[in-house]
This record gives C-alpha cells, sequence and structure tokens, in this order.
C-alpha cells in the first residue's frame, strides 16, 4: 500500500512533485522517491512495506534494461501464478514482492496483461522507449487516484489533498446538494472543480499529457463451475489464505456480524492462528442498539483471537474529532468513517494490515434497502397503485420513507431507497445511466449499489481512515473469484440476505452469528443529539456557522437543516452529522 502521483507537462517540476509526496507520506511512511524519466515528467511514490520489506523492492522499481519503471498503489493476490509463469519464460527475480512480478507483466504483456491481476491496485507504469505512460485502476476502485488536466500539465494523485495544494482550484459546491441525498459527491466529482476520481476498472495508456483516452478493465472470468454454496465457500476460503497474507502482522476488524465473523472462522478454521481483532464499544446505556462488542466478545470466546475492545462515548470522540478531520481527504457523510479511525489509530503500534467484510452487503443483499426492494419488486404493481395511500397510515418514519419512495420506474424506486430522502428530479439523471438495463431488476440495484454506494461510501472511508496510520486495508469478498461467481448469479434468493454467507456461518457452528439482528455500524448520533450535551452544542453551533459563511450555495432543504438543526434530530439526524462533517472540514481548508 502506497502513494502514487505524477506530473506531466509545463507544472512538472521537483518542488511540486515532492509536495505531492509530502501531502501523502501517512500512506507510505516506510520510503519515499520522486524521479524525472525525461524532461517535463515527474513521478514520486510513497512506500508502506507489506510484501518484502527490505530495500531491493523499494519503489520506483526499475526493468532490468532500464527501459521501464513502475510504482504500485496495492496488491496483486494472484501474483504467486503470475511469478511462476514469467519463471517459465525465462524471468529471473531478485525480491519476493508483488511489484517486480507486476513490472514484468506488464513488460511482457502491456495493458492486456491488466485483464488477468487479482488484486486492489493503483499504477503508473512508465515506458521510456514510446515515452508513454500506463495508469490504471482495479475494477472495485479499492485504491483511489484523482487527476486534474488542463492543456499544459497533468497531474494525479493517490489523495486529492496534494493536487489541491499545488492547482489552487475553487470549490465545486453543487457537489453539497449531492452529498446531502447521498453522503458522496457525484461519481467522478470532488469537492474541487477541475479535481476527478479515476473511476474504477478504467486504464490508459498515455503519450501526451493534454489529452488520453479510457479504456475498460474487462470483467473477472466467470467460474466454470455452476454456482453453488460450495464453490461460493471454496472461492472464499482461497480469497482468505490469499488476503491474509502479509510479511508484517496483520488483524482483522471484527464486528461480530455475519461477514466479517465468517472471514475470521475460515481463517482460524484453516491455519488456527490467532489475529488480533479489533471492535468498536459504545457506552452500556446503548449496546441493545449498537451490539458489535458485546457479539464480538462472544465470538472471540468462541474462535480464538487477540481481542481489542475501541470504547467511544462522547469525550472520546471529542479528543479525537480535531485530529480526524485533519485526515479527512474527501467528506464522506458516515460516521463509520470516525469509527473505523478510531480502530487505526488503537492498531497501528500492532498490526499494518487489516482485513474487514466490506463487499459483502453490496454484492450479496445484506442491506435494509436491498430486502425492501425486493419485496416491492415481487408486488411492484399492487405497489405502485396503492403505495400513496397506504403511506398515509402513521406507522413511522421507516414506513413513510418505504411508501414515498415507490415509483413506477424500478431504477428511481432504489434510487429513492438508497438516498438519506428523496433526491429531486433535477439530481437523478446523474445516477440513472450508471444502472445496467441489460440486468434483470433486482440484480441491476446490487450493480448500482456496487459502483456507487461500495465506491463512494464503504471503499474510500475503508482506505482514507486506515492509511491515514499507514495500515493496509483489504476486502476479501470482493476477490477477482468472489466477483466473477457473483456475476453469474441472477437467483433474487440468493442475493438477498446473504443466505450462502449466513449458510456457511451455521455449518462453522456460528448460528448465532447468522441468525444476529443486523446493526448499523455508526456512532449513536441520534441519542447523543437527543439531549443538551457538548457533542450536540458542538454540531449545532457549527451548522449554524456553515449556513451564515456559505448557505448561499446550498439547496432550501440543506439551509433549512442547517438553520434549525435541534428540530430536525428525530428524523434527520444522520443528515445533520453529515453536514457537520462537511462543514468542519471546508473549514479546516478554508473552502
Amino acid at each position: 500500500m502506497c502513494g502514487i502521483h505524477l506530473i506531466w507537462g509545463k507544472g512538472a517540476n521537483q518542488k511540486s512533485i515532492q509536495a505531492l509526496v509530502d501531502a501523502s507520506h501517512h500512506r507510505g511512511p516506510d520510503q519515499s522517491a520522486i524521479y524525472s524519466p525525461w524532461n517535463g515528467l515527474w513521478i514520486g511514490v510513497n512506500r508502506l512495506k507489506i510484501l518484502d520489506p527490505g530495500p531491493e523492492a523499494d519503489q520506483p522499481f526499475w526493468a532490468p534494461d532500464g527501459n521501464s519503471l513502475l510504482i504500485l498503489n496495492g496488491e496483486i493476490y494472484n501474483f504467486q501464478e503470475l511469478r511462476s509463469l514469467l519463471s517459465k519464460m525465462g524471468v529471473e527475480f531478485i525480491t519476493q514482492s508483488d511489484t517486480e512480478v507486476l513490472l514484468h507483466y506488464l513488460r511482457f504483456f502491456g495493458q492486456k496483461g491488466l485483464e488477468k491481476l487479482n488484486g486492489m491496485f493503483a499504477l503508473i507504469h512508465v515506458d521510456l522507449i514510446t515515452k508513454s505512460v500506463l495508469v490504471a485502476l482495479d475494477r472495485n476502485g479499492e485504491k483511489p487516484l484523482y487527476y486534474s488536466q488542463n492543456p499544459e500539465t497533468l497531474v494525479i494523485s493517490s489523495e486529492i489533498r496534494g493536487i489541491a495544494a499545488i492547482r489552487n482550484p475553487a470549490p465545486d459546491w453543487e457537489q453539497a446538494d449531492h452529498y446531502f441525498y447521498f453522503r458522496a459527491p457525484v461519481p467522478g466529482k470532488t469537492f474541487h472543480k477541475g479535481i476527478r476520481a479515476w473511476k474504477p476498472g478504467r486504464f490508459s495508456t498515455i503519450f501526451r499529457h493534454d489529452t488520453f483516452r479510457w479504456d475498460t478493465l474487462i470483467s473477472p472470468k466467470e467460474p466454470e463451475e455452476i454456482p453453488s454454496q460450495n464453490v461460493f465457500r471454496k472461492s472464499l476460503e482461497k480469497a482468505v489464505l490469499n488476503q491474509f497474507h502479509a510479511d508484517v502482522p496483520v488483524g482483522i476488524l471484527l464486528s461480530g456480524g455475519a461477514d466479517s465473523s465468517l472471514l475470521y472462522s475460515l481463517w482460524y478454521q484453516k491455519t488456527g492462528t490467532p489475529l488480533p481483532a479489533y471492535t468498536i464499544q459504545v457506552e452500556k446505556k446503548y449496546r441493545t442498539k449498537y451490539g458489535d462488542g458485546n457479539a464480538s466478545i462472544r465470538l472471540a470466546k468462541q474462535i480464538p483471537a487477540e481481542h481489542r475492545l475501541i470504547e467511544i462515548n462522547q469525550r472520546v470522540f471529542l479528543e479525537n474529532w480535531d485530529q480526524y478531520i485533519q485526515s479527512v481527504d474527501l467528506p464522506v457523510g458516515d460516521s463509520a468513517g470516525f469509527l473505523t479511525w478510531m480502530i487505526g489509530k488503537t492498531a497501528k503500534p500492532e498490526v499494518k494490515v487489516l482485513v474487514s467484510g466490506a463487499g459483502a452487503d453490496e454484492l450479496w443483499g445484506g442491506y435494509q434497502r436491498h430486502l425492501a426492494f425486493s419485496k416491492y419488486w415481487e408486488q411492484h404493481e399492487f405497489w405502485n397503485n396503492w403505495a400513496g395511500f397506504f403511506g398515509k397510515f402513521p406507522f413511522g418514519r421507516a414506513w413513510q420513507k418505504y411508501m414515498s419512495a415507490i415509483g413506477t420506474n424500478p431504477n428511481q424506486t432504489f434510487l429513492n431507497f438508497s438516498a438519506l430522502q428523496n433526491p429531486p428530479v433535477w439530481m437523478t439523471d446523474d445516477y440513472a445511466r450508471i444502472f445496467n438495463k441489460d440486468l434483470p431488476e433486482y440484480k441491476r440495484m446490487l450493480d448500482f449499489d456496487r459502483q456507487v454506494y461500495l465506491v463512494q461510501d464503504v471503499l474510500k472511508i475503508h482506505d482514507n481512515a486506515l492509511m491515514a496510520h499507514g495500515i493496509e486495508g483489504r476486502a476479501p469478498y470482493l476477490d477477482a473469484s468472489i466477483l466473477g461467481l457473483w456475476q453469474k448469479v441472477n437467483d433474487p434468493t440468493i442475493l438477498t440476505g446473504k443466505p450462502w454467507i449466513k449458510n456457511i456461518l451455521r455449518e462453522n457452528d456460528l448460528d448465532w452469528v447468522a441468525d444476529r439482528r443486523k446493526f448499523g455500524f455508526g456512532l449513536p448520533l441520534k441519542e447523543w443529539l437527543s439531549g443538551k450535551n457538548e457533542f450536540s452544542s458542538r454540531l449545532f453551533t457549527a451548522l449554524k456557522d456553515f449556513d451564515r459563511s456559505n448557505g448561499e450555495h446550498f439547496q432550501i432543504p440543506v439551509r433549512q437543516l442547517l438553520q434549525n438543526p435541534e428540530q430536525s434530530v428525530k428524523i434527520h439526524f444522520l443528515a445533520l452529522y453529515n453536514l457537520f462533517l462537511l462543514a468542519e472540514w471546508s473549514k479546516l481548508h478554508r473552502i
């Protein structure tokens, strides 16, 4: 895990590339370097040493003939298979790193070689003979990459903050409205005009800094076997063994829920090796609703682990908030970001890799909105006709949100289910094009979550919050073999409620985990905001200040919450926290 950077064109110089490297020091505190392959091009790298931590594997990694080099952020999980193939082709290796394997693989197979990679990666491969640069991002977008391009200069970096420092872009406040509904900017956008996110699965071989054309990685190979629970289990076991492997200490984010519990149970079943496991524990009075701590304690008694509970209360939050905000590269409206950051802070002295269950819910239908859409689609003609009538019944906020979200268009209905509240019509075109019309309706919704919520929220948090502490995050459920299997499954009964995951838990004598009610991973915001305390006082004050300083940029629904936050706690507590995060971040960065 690293930070990778490039400046190409008129603005390329040693000072600018060093600024990018310095801004991402936390991503790779073990080694850094800058280099100019030719006049007008500079590259830089920060290295976090995970595989082969010796200096021989430092980056940039050069080809033996000196004609190409590679900088890599991520891990190639099938590098041993690729290494074996290359060895048969006569390649001799000097390290045990995946970076060296990838460099040689690209030398022989070029951009076509990207199709065979199983891993999470953002890479920059420089060919000094053709004076071209290959830039690529993995299919899931597990590794971040951003770019800014004008006729004079192309800048690419693993984080936004370095690009913003040398570009000084204007803020893009239109994204605040998207953030209000969907917790993040429009896919591909940031809060800075002219700084874009490199989209997942995209690559480009660039010959000129002022122009390049996108290409898209083909989908992972689907398994030859008929999809089944047994095939899924074998694929997941292999992914666990691959992704828990490192030359440095590894731990796990253990919620006590189905996804992380299954990963850890498979690991221990195969190896018998206990690992450090980290869990958030909220105040005792909230544990009925936020039960991860108690569940993980029970799991650690059944499956040995070096278990660490991380106590969270308002005092801990306020003591760490300012430092957390400084670490945020791109605001994501999800309090899981703070909790993941706290886990990283606790784990930093003990591990350099943390594994999580990210991706399981998005692929295998684990969220409430997936169940809601499944129920809606089973009888969509009935609900299209009667939702307005039933929505008048006073059955609570969840019922009314469900009924108000239903429309005649299934894509729009799911978009409403996904948002914190129904988005305005003018906003929906930015998301409508993401739905894959070639998929059946229910699978189409999961695919939308995979492309939007997973990338924009879960993986952004996973990377930013852990890399702030120099820790690599890994997600075995996003392994290419699992994704290939998922592509072959269209049966809604398999894609709703994660039945394969829960059945394997039962096979492993973890029935109680499989049957456990799903808890959200977040702070007890509604409870904290419902009383007069230091937390609610700071949040309400920050929102009103935000309205005075920047309110002119926002739509009416946003301003209503900013101006009267106390009146909105019961229903809009999530949106209040999200706006608080954005307000504090923009104030810190003077946006």
